[in-house]
């Protein structure tokens, strides 16, 4: 992964039903970086990550990537995203394996399947999702988490329903990614553990900001 990878929001605002959200915010994000949006329902979380994707448009400001903004970079952008929402964006009339395979079809089935033990389903791979826990369609999401190779991951909630276990896996897994030089924006109401990895807060709460 490029060690030069950078993210960078730039005096965006944002208004929902007449309230702002959030206005002239700033910051980057470089490799390397894991970065947690906190704040209180309603503060923006979610809003905030749909911008950073390019699913929403805030009302001012840009979002650039590496120096270029997303309506130049779109393409460029789109191959280094990884975005996972609140909701797990399977098929759950396909198995956690059709599902992997729809999303990385260059993949050998072995990768796949190890990718699926990897997120906990092992023995669960050829039941279709309608079948499964929501606990267990969510693990079924972040198997692609060990197919990926992009280098900014952008998570909202990805540990909603996710045993123990499985959350130290997952934290264990975005750790290497950001080892390797990736790249980690997320949300999540779970306190997230010490490790080796600082996790770097960035709050919608008010106006002072670790930025």
């Amino acid at each position: 992964m490029s060690e030069n990878a950078l993210l960078e929001a730039v005096n965006l605002s944002c208004e929902r039903d007449e309230r702002a959200l959030f206005t002239a915010l700033s910051f980057r994000v470089d490799a390397g970086e894991w970065v947690q949006i906190t704040g209180a329902n309603g503060a923006g979380k979610t809003t905030l990550l749909r911008i950073l994707s390019g699913l929403s448009r805030p009302d001012s400001g840009d979002i650039r990537w590496n120096g270029v903004t997303l309506a130049d970079a779109r393409e460029s952008y789109s191959q280094d995203l990884l975005w996972l929402g609140h909701q797990p964006g399977m098929k759950t009339r396909l198995t956690a394996l059709e599902n992997l395979r729809f999303y990385h079809p260059r993949k050998m089935q072995d990768e796949l399947l190890i990718a699926l033990a990897n997120a906990g389903l092992a023995g669960y791979e050829d039941l279709p999702l309608a079948q499964l826990s929501a606990g267990q369609q969510r693990r079924a999401a972040l198997a692609r988490l060990w197919l990926t190779s992009a280098r900014l991951w952008l998570l909202d909630e990805p540990f909603t329903a996710i045993d123990a276990d499985g959350v130290g896996d997952l934290i264990r897994r975005l750790a290497q990614h950001i080892a390797e030089g990736g790249m980690v924006v997320m949300t999540t109401h779970q306190p997230l553990p010490q490790g080796p990895v600082q996790v770097r807060l960035l709050s919608l709460q008010s106006s002072e900001r670790d930025l």
